[in-house]
């Protein structure tokens, strides 16, 4: 068995002296690792998009606002993620670090699959809840998924050289947007089949797994091994001199500014997304993650890897973060298209394209955080900035996006005077039954058909009540995803303040 405390390099690389030009390993070997760390990246959000790919059947069943929703996608998760995350990042400064991925992504692959088992239980004679469980294992989760990035970025930058480094970013970065697609493209006809617990089971288990083949087949680099000859190699530095460090690049603090609220942004509009589009179009969870959620986020993975591609291949050090800012800023009229159109194919089409122009960015929040500062702290640097970006954008864009949500919907219920009468998961558990009651049928149903199924309800609805839950619902959503969407612009802003003093503060670059 490896000792965490112990490198695993066996000196089989074909470069034999650190400081080459080719990086860490043949370069076979280095496309492995990369795509293994990638398929790992991949199940990290996976996890976390499952919450918000069986949102309608889940929040029927637990009763549970959007804003509930909102801090157990969010805060929730976010939390000890953020808390943790520094301290493992500090940790794999020095010990293995590909011993810590493994461990954690095995921890936080259980968690997911008991996150299946969340249901209303009583311990000593107290009721507590379904949600309060299933945010215990969401907070299980968060704490496994804090010892994915960092250790990944540290060793990504052991494996490659400096010139190479952003493409090799940009590839590991599309794990954001693959795994979202995975979880979409599975979970969504899982859910459809049998139900939203099923999912969970699915898609958790087989992290173990992958956890074991990371173990035993990827080696542990010498740190600062595709340093440029000549590099200083110093000791890990405490984490002081680390943040002293930091303090000092100002286009790293600008780069987390924009991460920061691109996150925000993002992560509260994919927490809803399959919401809205079920709300709007009146779909299932599976028709939902399939026709629209899966041609986004491929779209976001090709632009997250083409622009990290197209960086590498400018001269400009700095090239990544005015791209990064360019397409933050003009993601927000294809947004702005997609969640106002009522044709599904234009809302697709304006998700892809927004997508795709979008989530560049993370190519450049990665390349950045490893490229401004020396190879000591380059695991703290990453932490930090996703310390940052998980506690603010993370952990209060859902939330924000579950109030404003519910703030629409209690104007309208004020407004037609239902607020004693009309709750959102009536709405919610209203609309999931007519959808399935659909389904089933195989066609429309006739106003006698709905009437029957909302009288079947636990809480049933008239029809007049039930045609105020359809519009509630998408006009009060809508209404949260464009105010989310105007914010990406004050995103790109950020970056471009990255991008004016980059070249300045880079470190060991040609």
């Amino acid at each position: 068995m490896t000792d965490i405390t112990a490198d695993k390099s066996d000196g089989s690389s074909s470069n034999t002296e650190p400081g080459s030009n080719e990086g860490f390993g043949t370069r076979g070997y280095r496309t492995y690792v990369l795509n293994a760390l990638l398929f790992i990246y991949i199940l990290n959000f996976v996890d976390r998009a499952l919450l918000s790919v069986v949102a309608r059947p889940l929040k029927a069943e637990l009763g549970i606002s959007d804003t509930a929703f909102g801090w157990l996608t969010g805060l929730g998760f976010a939390l000890l993620y953020t808390i943790v995350g520094i301290p493992i990042a500090r940790v794999a400064e020095q010990r293995n670090r590909v011993v810590i991925i493994s461990i954690c992504v095995a921890l936080w692959s259980v968690m997911t699959a008991l996150c299946g088992l969340a249901t209303e239980i009583t311990i000593f004679g107290v009721v507590i809840g379904g949600f309060w469980v299933l945010l215990a294992c969401r907070v299980g989760v968060g704490i496994g998924e804090a010892g994915c990035t960092p250790p990944a970025n540290s060793l990504i930058a052991d494996y490659y050289p400096p010139k190479k480094r952003s493409s090799a970013m940009g590839y590991y970065a599309m794990g954001v947007t693959l795994g979202t697609l995975a979880a979409n493209l599975i979970a969504g006809p899982l859910t459809d089949m049998f139900n939203w617990r099923v999912a969970f089971f699915v898609l958790g288990i087989p992290g173990v797994i992958i956890g074991l083949v990371l173990y035993f087949t990827v080696k542990e680099p010498p740190r600062g091994y595709s340093e440029p000859a000549g590099t200083v190699k110093t000791e890990r530095a405490s984490m002081i001199e680390g943040i002293k460090e930091l303090l000092s690049k100002k286009s790293y603090w600008w780069m987390c500014a924009g991460a920061t609220m691109a996150a925000f942004c993002g992560y509260a509009i994919s927490a809803f997304q399959s919401l809205y589009i079920q709300r709007t179009f009146d779909l299932t969870a599976g028709q939902a993650s399939v026709w629209f959620n899966v041609p986004a986020y491929a779209g976001g993975a090709i632009g997250t890897f083409l622009l990290g591609y197209i960086a590498s291949k400018m001269k400009s050090p700095s090239a990544i973060a005015w791209l990064s800012a360019g397409g933050l800023i003009l993601c927000v009229p294809f947004f702005g298209f997609a969640f106002t159109t009522s044709s599904m194919i234009f809302c697709v089409i304006g998700l892809a394209l927004g997508n795709a122009i979008k989530y560049g960015y993370l190519a450049a929040q990665y390349t950045i955080a490893a490229s401004v500062v020396t190879m000591r702290v380059r695991a703290t640097s990453t932490a930090v900035m996703l310390f940052v970006i998980n506690l603010l954008g993370y952990g209060l864009g859902p939330p924000f996006a579950g109030i404003v949500s519910d703030f629409w919907f209690s104007r309208s219920l004020d407004n037609e005077g239902y607020a004693d009468v009309i709750s959102r998961s009536m709405c919610d558990a209203a609309q999931q039954a007519t959808t399935f009651a659909q389904r089933a049928a195989d066609g429309m149903l006739s106003q006698a058909d709905i009437t029957a199924v909302l009288a079947g309800l636990e809480m049933p609805l008239t029809p007049e009540q039930y045609a105020f839950c359809l519009e509630a619902n998408q006009s009060s959503t809508e209404a949260s995803m464009l105010t989310l969407t105007l914010l990406y612009a004050t995103a790109g802003i950020f970056f471009i303040f990255s991008a004016i003093g980059l070249r300045k503060d880079l470190v060991g670059q040609d």
